[in-house]
């Protein structure tokens, strides 16, 4: 273990009965425990630390050399090791002159280059210019595809439902399970609609079975010649691409170093685009490209996603926690915790460090959580009076996305600070007790319900407040999580761009395979044969 995190295990015993209430209303608590950027509010002042405690974490980031990899990334060094990859999803959303390299090229040139086609086949979508195999204009577009070729776009579209265009729809097939391709085009006319089939390799399981039911509906209605006019590819394989049917002029490319749960900012996004039109995924890019320069030059006693990454691995260490919420109140935000359960668990969910050791400490918070209010009416109980210490995320917009002309968005604003409030500051039993009392209760029932609604309080929370979701917001709070992510892995000496994980469970569900078909169970353990057993069985009652 290192000598700083030593030092920050002896001075968290050092908070052991320090309130967060005390420690909020210190007159200087503002000073260092908020950063703005642009009309982005970050308020940490409801945190189980002090000054010290800041000064701690950046000494361990120091020691950790988060800087020193950080500038690694962004010059474009192999820094994702088991792969010998860089990782510049930065180079995406890239709006300045600046130069990024990999392996001492400049990528730029390329990334504007897929940006340009993309814009045009968009124009050429929504202007009604690129037509269905009858002649027909486009009025759905569906993306199939999963993991992080699903996940980002879904996410970003719904936030930005608001700015969703009229004269197209989009939809998302991720599922292999035949009930979501079939449930998302049951309304639709083949001859009208458009699929997007997004797979770097063009050989993902999942998406290229859905891929194929999507040809032989469109082949049923119109006939082989028709895949062409109403199938385009964001792939890396040509020779897949072509041979589904698909006009490799209509592919759409990305690179090695764009890892899937990055992805949303390349080609990947093309839904995106289609979805609320180039220009306003031009600003999507720009938020997070602003957000990129901040944590890139940034100091880090200031730098937002620095700040964060170390406060989630001091919970993580320090304080036993588990877990963490995300409690957007935003029903735009409602796939948000889904998106970054991928980002931060399929990066950082490992226990072996970049040398091939065994990681030392706790790592990847189980991220999960619901849009306020709903949340608030479930698992809220759990986070106020639960023996679970889960530090949480309050996300909210000072305005809303649409017009209202009742009280509707002051009652979610008033809850989402009313939450953040309770979780911090709770209720003691004096409080419980004086309340009751003050409701003519008698004494013995005073007794005997004031402890059940007693709060600990001192429940950790972050609050984001910015001015509206826009695109460029929505930019912005993904690339801060992003950076916040990658903080996180440096600290605890692990490689956050691969994911060894989730290629095991694909591995042996291709050996499995033959055997479901056949029945045969020939294949996999002693369980897996004795449910496949099963499952035959009842096919066949």
């Amino acid at each position: 273990m290192s000598k700083a995190w030593d030092t920050l295990r002896s001075h968290r015993q050092e908070l052991d009965g320090v309130t967060l209430g005390s420690l909020i209303d210190a007159t200087d608590r503002e000073q260092h425990f908020t950063q703005q950027l642009g009309d982005l509010h970050v308020d940490l002042t409801r945190h189980l630390a002090t000054d010290r405690t800041l000064e701690l974490l950046l000494n361990l980031a120091r020691e950790h050399g988060v800087e020193s990899l950080r500038d690694s990334m962004f010059s474009g060094q192999p820094i994702n090791t088991t792969e010998d990859r860089s990782a510049l999803h930065i180079a995406l959303r890239n709006q300045s002159d600046r130069p990024i390299l990999n392996s001492g090229e400049n990528v730029m040139p390329e990334v504007n280059a897929v940006l340009r086609k993309m814009q045009t086949f968009c124009e050429s979508v929504h202007t009604g210019t690129w037509r269905g195999f009858t002649d027909q204009r486009i009025e759905t577009v569906i993306n199939i595809g999963i993991g992080g070729s699903d996940l980002g776009p879904v996410m970003a579209t719904e936030a930005l439902r608001p700015w969703w265009l009229e004269s197209l729809r989009v939809r998302f097939v991720s599922n292999v399970d035949p009930s979501h391709l079939s449930d998302t085009i049951r309304d639709l006319d083949p001859r009208t609609t458009m699929f997007i089939i997004a797979s770097k390799t063009f050989g993902t399981q999942e998406t290229l079975t859905n891929a194929h039911a999507a040809r032989r509906w469109i082949v049923d209605a119109m006939g082989d010649h028709a895949v062409s006019r109403h199938f385009v590819a964001v792939s890396t394989n040509t020779e897949r691409v072509a041979a589904f049917g698909i006009d490799t002029d209509n592919m759409f490319e990305f690179w090695d170093w764009v890892g899937g749960r990055y992805s949303m900012w390349s080609s990947i996004g093309l839904s995106i685009a289609m979805a609320i039109g180039f220009d306003q995924f031009t600003e999507l890019l720009g938020g997070a490209h602003e957000m990129d320069c901040h944590f890139r030059d940034a100091p880090m006693s200031e730098n937002i996603p620095v700040l964060l990454g170390l406060l989630d691995c001091w919970y993580r260490e320090c304080w036993n926690c588990q877990s963490r919420a995300v409690l957007p109140y935003d029903q735009h935000l409602h796939r948000l915790p889904a998106y970054l359960q991928q980002l931060e668990m399929e990066s950082n969910g490992k226990c072996t460090q970049v040398d091939g050791s065994p990681t030392t400490e706790g790592t990847a918070f189980i991220v999960w959580g619901e849009p306020g209010t709903n949340g608030q009416h479930s698992f809220h109980q759990m986070l106020h009076q639960g023996t679970t210490l889960v530090p949480c995320d309050f996300l909210v917009a000072a305005s809303p996305s649409e017009s209202v002309d009742d009280d509707r968005y002051d009652i979610l604003f008033a809850n989402c600070l009313a939450q953040s409030e309770a979780l911090a500051r709770g209720r003691d039993l004096d409080h419980v007790k004086a309340e009751l009392e003050a409701s003519g209760i008698s004494e013995a029932d005073v007794n005997a319900l004031a402890p059940q609604k007693v709060m600990p309080g001192n429940r950790p929370s972050t609050t984001f407040l910015y001015r509206q979701l826009d695109p460029a917001m929505l930019g912005r709070l993904i690339a801060l999580y992003e950076h916040r992510v990658f903080v996180q892995g440096a600290i605890w000496g692990i490689d956050s761009f691969d994911q060894w994980g989730v290629e095991l469970g694909k591995h042996l569900a291709t050996e499995i395979l033959p055997s479901v078909i056949d029945g045969s169970a020939t294949r996999g353990d002693v369980t897996t044969r004795r449910l496949t057993t099963r499952m035959d069985a009842l096919r066949r009652s």
